[in-house]
């Protein structure tokens, strides 16, 4: 039985929890490249064409799919939290003005954001390096992708977040 590569794909990043590298694809579907870069091609035309709420994106280096903006409001509502509220404020100020000295954002903040700064170290979403006697603060690349981010720079990141606070 030959199985269509469209679906293929489209069961790869549908079961993912993160973008999804071409590389990564083919060593798990044994499809080559130039198939799955068609099959990506196609799948987005399907979603762009039928005027899906979900659409197929790429995130830094790897694919996914992602709830059109429009209708993220709708299933924000239903989708598990990864990241409190609080978590997030910090990891804003993180990604805003990173490079971030930990100490420096302690005096912004409050101490809290030690503990902040440790669950959003475990989550992968940000790094911290020894500089003295503090941390030095950066976003990952996880960061990005986790938040739709194009681009991993910290230009990139600053952009994205002023375009997000402008609002609709």
């Amino acid at each position: 039985m030959d199985l269509d590569p469209v679906r293929i794909i489209e069961a790869v990043l549908f079961s993912s929890s993160q973008p999804v590298k071409i590389s990564e694809m083919e060593v798990q579907t044994q499809l080559g490249g130039s198939v799955i870069r068609k099959a990506i091609k196609k799948l987005q035309e399907e979603y762009d064409g039928r005027g899906s709420a979900i659409e197929l994106s790429k995130t830094g280096m790897g694919y996914s799919f992602i709830v059109r903006e429009q209708y993220r409001p709708f299933g924000r509502q239903f989708a598990p939290k990864e990241v409190p509220d609080d978590v997030l404020r910090t990891a804003a100020m993180i990604a805003y003005h990173q490079p971030i000295l930990q100490s420096d954002l302690a005096r912004s903040l409050g101490a809290r954001v030690y503990d902040d700064v440790r669950e959003l170290h475990q989550l992968g979403l940000v790094t911290a390096k020894k500089k003295g006697q503090t941390l030095l603060l950066t976003t990952t690349k996880r960061f990005c992708e986790y938040f739709g981010i194009d681009g991993t720079s910290k230009t990139a990141v600053k952009r994205w977040m002023e375009n997000r606070a402008k609002g609709p």
